[in-house]
């Protein structure tokens, strides 16, 4: 007799199955790595590439057995958005570094210049490698000093979502920008097919109002939230044709967790640190923590529409974010920004009533903040001021899309009679059932609104 405690029991043994089966795997990788073989000799499975979110993939060249890439440790400048610059560092003119990307089996073999003031190295995050290629300086292998070239040299022995970074003087390195994503592909090609991959970086930065490098010392209080070190609007939306898999890569490299929500669909979460979990392990969530350090797959067939795609601490989803203002919700200001006005001519109170009039006064061109400092919250949308900055960006999904075509497609049109409407502007339209402060007792039965009927009523 099958009974939920059995189904419970049947689940665990099947999840353990699945953990012990990738730990063999694990340990037979493990007693080969030292030997590092040439790639396999059979030929990979076709796979798609990864898509970077503002960003791109490093080229390679193939030469004496391997596939060779060049990274450049260097000073950049950097834009956030239109509006606000910064002095960071990072790889090969860009931050985030160029995305490497190769096929389990694969050598790669590669080359390190360091075109910074202070030494350097780099940390392969999650991968099989011998110690002395792991990048931590000191440790696994001398600094890399300005002006050296190292070389690292490996066999990939496993696939999945990865990250490189440096070792070296850490605290700074990171905070300015030093990352990059590595994804390796399976060999033996994907279990499902993947239509689109996209990855990108999670970041934070403190880059103070009228300055132009970040600063490194800040821990928690930071004013900038990034993907691939963009902030909204600025960040590239995903998109996607109706009906295709969708797999986004997300890798965090900042101070803080992130619950990366997901509007539209119930997305799986299909792998993490390790890899490509079994797809016994997955589960379906809308939101996903993404902690520091780790790496997380989410996988999703596209329903068509423009999707929100966030982080879902509030705070993160807003730029240049300050911390120990005065709470001025509910406050009558109009006395005080008549005095303010007399110091600061065009001066404009806000936050009575929320914050929503700063999207108002920046879209009436009368918002201007400290130099190199963009608006808290920005953005317009088809219907208006969409209110976000940050971890923010918009999944576009589209039945026409071309498989190959990752352009904007602009805004999504709704079929007609799927928009929510105004029914009314009177502050006291309807009669809606409110209980009454220390009441107990049981609720009215819920009252008919126009075009409503007692029928229609669900939940």
């Amino acid at each position: 007799m099958i009974t939920r405690r059995n189904l419970l029991s049947l689940s665990v043994i099947a999840g353990i199955g699945g953990l012990f089966e990738r730990n063999k795997a694990i340990a037979a990788d493990d007693a080969t790595i030292k030997a590092a073989p040439a790639a396999a000799a059979n030929p990979p499975a076709s796979y798609v590439p990864v898509h970077t979110l503002n960003g791109w993939t490093l080229p390679h060249r193939f030469h004496a057995g391997a596939k060779e890439f060049h990274l450049v440790a260097e000073e950049i400048e950097h834009e956030f958005a239109p509006g606000s610059k910064a002095k960071c560092w990072g790889y090969n003119g860009t931050t985030p570094g160029p995305t490497l990307e190769a096929v389990e089996g694969d050598r790669v073999r590669i080359f390190v210049t360091n075109r910074l003031g202070e030494p350097t190295s780099v940390h392969w995050h999650g991968l099989y490698l011998p110690s002395g290629m792991d990048g931590v300086s000191g440790l696994s292998q001398p600094h890399i000093k300005p002006g050296e070239t190292f070389v690292y040299e490996f066999t990939l022995k496993q696939h999945g979502t990865h990250m490189y970074h440096p070792h070296a003087d850490e605290m700074v390195q990171m905070a300015v920008g030093m990352m990059g994503m590595f994804i390796i592909h399976p060999r033996a090609g994907e279990p499902r097919q993947i239509d689109r991959d996209y990855c990108f970086l999670l970041h934070n930065w403190a880059l103070h109002p009228g300055t132009y490098r970040p600063d490194p010392s800040i821990m928690t209080e930071f004013d900038l939230w990034t993907m691939n070190s963009k902030v909204f609007p600025a960040i590239e939306p995903l998109v996607a044709r109706t009906g295709e898999r969708v797999r986004i890569r997300i890798g965090n490299l900042s101070m803080h967790e992130h619950p990366m929500h997901l509007h539209g669909v119930q997305f799986f979460v299909t792998g993490g640190d390790g890899g490509r979990w079994p797809e016994g392990l997955w589960r379906s969530e809308v939101t996903e923590v993404v902690g520091v350090g780790q790496m997380r797959d989410l996988e999703f067939v596209a329903i068509p529409g423009d999707w929100a795609f966030h982080c879902h601490k509030s705070h993160h989803t807003m730029n240049a974010m300050g911390h120990g203002i005065p709470n001025v919700v509910g406050v009558d200001q109009a006395g005080v920004e008549k005095d303010i006005r007399a110091l600061l001519p065009g001066y404009m109170a806000m936050g009575r009533y929320g914050m929503s009039e700063h999207s108002g006064h920046l879209a009436m061109g009368m918002l201007e903040g400290p130099p190199n400092t963009l608006p808290m919250m920005t953005g317009e949308g088809p219907f208006g001021a969409i209110e976000m900055g940050g971890m923010f960006t918009v999944l576009k999904v589209r039945d026409d899309l071309a498989r190959s075509d990752y352009r904007d497609p602009g805004w999504y049109v709704n079929p007609p009679g799927t928009v929510a409407r105004k029914v009314s502007t009177d502050p006291d339209f309807g009669t809606p059932v409110r209980r009454q402060s220390g009441a107990r007792s049981a609720p009215a039965p819920m009252p008919d609104m126009p075009g409503m009927s007692h029928g229609n009523h669900s939940g």
